[in-house]
């Protein structure tokens, strides 16, 4: 498949408009309709209903490939500029938010970065396109355990840190006076279902053998502060690393103590680090 073609049926598939995908490729309305109608001959079959626009159930199909192919193709692109260009003299940084510890952040040079605050699953991706030279990623996982993350391309991943993880609770909460608390008991508890802002409920669920962590409220955003003020509101819990959780006006922190799972963080990059990536790398492994 030609991928200008496939880019192009995507893009009319997400804006449900032949008009509108011209605008945003810069291309006339009669090119893109040449390209989708090139494409469905190319596959044999048709890949969008035309009014409305939509997609047909093998253009459905056809988007479920189309997102991690182009997605290769970009990663392809920007591993080989990688390796062409010379290093930049700045340093881009893509990191979800509950990864910027402390201590990560001492480590960041004085002058020349910017800091992309992502949700979890966006990560890998900056990094693989080129939007990022370097990233850092979180979750749970037992003591020196890897992070399972998407394979978008192939990326390298290094442990930088792990912590031990806590439970937010409103002060007045009946559990606010333990000094431990088990996942298990907490299965039926009201949460925060917060997945770019904490540790996402999914990975609770897949620790407590798949069942409970229903969700009170959804925070869709990468604030970690506001995640703590509606925590400490009683809108729901919250598991966060322990530098995240701890002194939070209102809610106390309680460690996880079973199962036995830490907060770890990783480094993830492409190729060989040179530059200002090398130095934070080479700053963050001293400081695990």
């Amino acid at each position: 498949m030609d991928p200008h073609l496939l880019r192009t049926y995507v893009t009319v598939a997400r804006l449900a408009s032949f008009s509108a995908a011209a605008r945003e490729l810069g291309y006339t309305q009669s090119a893109v309709s040449q390209h989708i109608a090139a494409l469905e001959q190319d596959l044999g079959a048709p890949l969008l209903t035309r009014r409305p626009v939509a997609p047909t159930a093998a253009g459905e199909r056809l988007l479920e490939h189309a997102g991690p192919l182009l997605l290769r193709l970009d990663a392809a692109r920007a591993d080989v500029a990688r390796i062409a260009a010379a290093p930049a003299p700045g340093l881009d940084l893509a990191a979800c938010p509950t990864a910027l510890a402390p201590r990560v952040l001492a480590a960041l040079p004085a002058a020349g970065v910017t800091l992309r605050a992502l949700p979890r699953a966006e990560v890998p991706a900056a990094v693989a396109t080129g939007v990022a030279d370097l990233g850092l990623v979180d979750g749970l996982a037992a003591p020196s355990d890897p992070l399972r993350l998407p394979d978008v391309a192939p990326l390298t991943t290094e442990g930088v840190g792990e912590e031990p993880v806590c439970v937010l609770l409103p002060a007045t909460h009946p559990l606010a006076r333990r000094t431990g608390l088990r996942l298990d008991d907490l299965a039926d508890a009201r949460w925060l279902d917060a997945p770019d802002a904490a540790l996402p409920l999914a990975q609770l669920r897949a620790a407590a053998g798949g069942h409970g962590f229903r969700p009170a409220l959804r925070y869709e955003g990468t604030d970690v502060r506001g995640l703590t003020a509606l925590a400490a509101a009683g809108h729901g819990l919250t598991l966060l690393p322990r530098t995240a959780a701890g002194s939070v006006p209102g809610a106390v922190a309680v460690p996880l103590v079973a199962p036995g799972l830490v907060h770890r963080t990783e480094l993830v990059f492409g190729g060989s680090l040179r530059g200002a990536a090398a130095a934070l790398a080479e700053a963050l492994r001293a400081r695990a």
